[in-house]
């Protein structure tokens, strides 16, 4: 591996204008195709297997033309102070709000609230339903305008109007502001760590062409392969993140090359095959994770972890092949490690830097260094245990939309319920009598617990299907109305057995009980996959059985923290209003699977990075406590740089309005410090100075069955080139 990487990089130095005119025409024929594109569709959301996802699919086969999957809207009006709905101006308003609404030409349906008993019982609420024929992300903006166009009509008749629904979406914008601030500080740390604005410019310009590749590639595939907006956010963000570290590791190393004499191209093929090969391990690891998702079920999961995973390969790829480039036209403007403090250092010979310092300390004290760092993290993720899954809907939003609002005066006027009705489907092909099948359902319904509403059965033209809205009496994110789908489940069970009929409960709030209870019986399995596969791959890389086992326990460790942080902020509400938290509740459903899935590939970055550089001094002859100390000393500030990078990057989404970016931007950003700090600088070394030679112990019938891949560049001796030369521009010249 290692050979292969060093000459691939030497190639790229001196190929530089073909590799970089050929990543220069990959982004931008990207970029033409996204632009090219038809406009991404819907987005379609869908639980294969789930009871909810089969009544869903009922209801498309039995009631044609009834666009099951199309959007909704809603108006929502508050009379003024001491006014009522009912009131002759009132009403005349909301009817000519109808109107106009009715004349929208993908709407299928407006309801008069006068008529549908949509007011509320002190007169003061109601609100006017609407259908359209296309789901929410395939609406025209005129559709989207004339919506909004109609409440401020209504607004400026004196009522109070907000607009709910998932017709106006309330956009799942990333914070774009905050995406800049992290750039700027890890533009920032870079300068710092290289003390080149060059070489600090080299990682942040890779990252963001790999990135402008990946998204736009997305963009351009997602009408053809259904991608939302939520895919291509969750690619921007992992791409920027591992890019600008894949880069960053092979810059420092090409830098500690140049410090040590060797010429430039000789540095760069050197350092591509070492830190290069690390670069490719941790990709590894983090494609598997990413790609795992789809063992999941859920396609939409699946979709977004193959695209980040696709944007992790091509940061790989770039930073193997067009930092080698990059580093050629740079010349001499960066810098050998440490050449600007040369002359301190001839005062003050081996002074240790601040990793060797650390690494030492750690080794001096290694129980008590591991024991506050288990501890302190078991402390955090001690919430993680109240740990409550759902789905975010308008009640998460900002006060600030018009969908919360909306969302607060439905509750006020009708109970907090009527923002989450349950659907219950009858599928009474093979009953006897479809109408008694209905009404015994409907009668049973009405005596359970938490029920403020039924509505009577409605049928399909052929007779044999029927459809019953619930009003709960318990907002859609509680464990009440929870109980009540499972209740409803349960009768159904009772009604089959006596009437033949299919009783299935549907809708958005038990679409979503069921997508958490799919992904909770997926996370073993999931974890099994991803887990087993990684430390199979980290076997082959560090030839031992330990550390690969310590490395999987540390990431669980840092994760469960990270959970208990989420539950912390989000649920419980404590220091949410630092980060814009106006309403807790339930932790979003894919957040524990999806951080399992990106915090363990990013954590087996930082322990590659950080752990190969102790093999490779532990393969040349160190002590196990010395390369501790070696490998920090090489490895520690790089690391440390990576994870306030990638903490920046991710801190960047937590200021966007859209509460599941936020959730997830916070969630990564806090795993990332606990592994990299707590967990890689504290746990690692202590555990590795506990065990000493113990830890890179293999049975030898296992290292003899596994392929040597040279992660530490053995191989490499023999492509020693002098190192008191250095190639000039004029020789690279005549070859290209």
């Amino acid at each position: 591996m290692a050979t292969f990487l060093y000459k691939l990089g030497r190639l790229a130095f001196r190929r530089r204008h073909f590799v970089a005119l050929i990543w220069v025409a990959l982004l931008t024929l990207a970029g033409v195709g996204a632009a090219s594109a038809p406009a991404a569709g819907s987005s379609s959301f869908s639980i294969p297997g789930t009871e909810a996802q089969k009544a869903f699919d009922l209801l498309e086969q039995r009631f044609p033309g009834a666009s099951a999957d199309g959007a909704t809207g809603r108006l929502v009006f508050k009379a003024p102070e001491g006014e009522k709905m009912t009131d002759a101006a009132n009403k005349a308003a909301v009817a000519k709000t109808v109107t106009a609404l009715g004349d929208g030409s993908e709407v299928v349906s407006v309801t008069d609230p006068y008529k549908t008993h949509a007011v509320s019982k002190d007169g003061t609420v109601a609100y006017i339903s609407v259908k359209y024929d296309a789901p929410s992300m395939e609406l025209k903006d005129s559709t989207r305008d004339a919506l909004e166009a109609a409440g401020d009509q209504a607004r400026d008749s004196g009522l109070t109007v907000e607009v709910g629904g998932d017709a106006l979406q309330a956009g799942a914008e990333a914070g774009a502001a905050g995406e800049i601030v992290g750039l700027v500080i890890a533009a920032f740390v870079l300068v710092i760590t290289l003390g080149s604005v060059v070489a600090a410019g080299l990682p942040l310009l890779t990252a963001v062409i790999g990135v402008g590749i990946g998204v736009s590639t997305i963009t351009a595939l997602a009408k053809a392969l259904d991608l939302g907006d939520t895919t291509s956010t969750l690619a921007l963000m992992i791409g920027l993140a591992v890019g600008i570290d894949y880069a960053l590791f092979i810059v420092s190393r090409y830098r500690g090359e140049l410090a040590e004499g060797r010429d430039r191209e000789e540095a760069a093929g050197r350092a591509t095959g070492t830190a290069g090969s690390a670069v490719v391990f941790a990709g590894l690891t983090v494609v598997i994770a990413l790609a795992g998702l789809s063992v999941v079920g859920v396609p939409m999961l699946s979709k977004m972890g193959l695209a980040a995973a696709g944007t992790v390969v091509i940061a790989v790829l770039i930073a193997l092949t067009m930092i080698p480039a990059l580093l050629g036209y740079a010349g001499r403007k960066i810098r050998p490690a440490g050449e600007k403090r040369k002359k301190s250092v001839e005062k003050t010979p081996g002074k240790p830097n601040l990793g060797t310092r650390w690494a030492s300390f750690v080794i001096r004290r290694p129980a008590v260094v591991l024991l506050l760092g288990v501890v302190g993290l078991g402390a955090i993720a001690l919430p993680a245990t109240s740990l409550e899954l759902g789905l975010p809907d308008d009640g998460s939003q900002p006060t600030s939309t018009t969908q919360r609002r909306a969302y607060d005066l439905l509750s006020e006027g009708f109970g907090p319920g009527f923002n989450g009705p349950l659907m219950v489907v009858g599928d009474a092909q093979d009953s006897a009598d479809p109408k008694a099948a209905a009404t015994e359902v409907a009668d049973r319904i009405k005596g359970l617990d938490d029920v403020v509403t039924v509505t009577p059965a409605a049928f399909n033209k052929a007779g044999d299907t029927f459809t019953i809205t619930v009003i709960p009496d318990s907002k859609p994110s509680s464990t009440q109305t929870e109980d009540l789908v499972h209740a409803i489940r349960d009768a159904g069970t009772d009604v089959k057995a006596g009437t033949d009929t299919d009783v299935l409960v549907t809708g958005t709030t038990a679409m979503n009980i069921d997508f958490s209870q799919k992904l909770t019986d997926a996370l073993i399995p999931y974890l099994a996959l991803v887990v087993g596969l990684a430390f199979l791959l980290l076997i082959v890389v560090f030839r031992s059985i330990l550390v690969p086992l310590k490395a999987a326990l540390g990431f669980l460790l840092s994760v469960l923290a990270a959970l208990g942080a989420v539950v912390a902020v989000f649920q419980w509400g404590w220091l949410g209003g630092l980060i814009g938290v106006e309403e807790t509740g339930p932790i979003m459903s894919m957040m524990p699977i999806f951080m399992v899935g990106v915090v363990f590939g990013l954590a087996m970055d930082y322990e590659v990075f950080l752990v190969t550089r102790m093999r490779e001094a532990y393969v040349h002859g160190e002590s196990p406590s010395q390369a501790v100390v070696t490998g920090f000393k090489h490895s520690a500030r790089v690391v440390v740089a990576a994870a306030v990078i990638m903490m920046a990057v991710f801190g960047g989404f937590i200021s966007s309005s859209e509460s599941m970016i936020k959730m997830i931007g916070f969630g990564l950003a806090i795993a990332v410090f606990f592994d990299a700090f707590v967990v890689r600088m504290a746990i690692v070394p202590a555990v590795l100075a506990l065990l000493g030679r113990k830890a890179w112990w293999l049975p030898k019938w296992l290292d003899r069955a596994l392929p040597n891949v040279d992660v530490e560049g053995e191989g490499l001796a023999a492509h020693d080139a002098p190192k008191d030369g250095d190639p000039d521009e004029d020789r690279e010249l005549v070859r290209v």
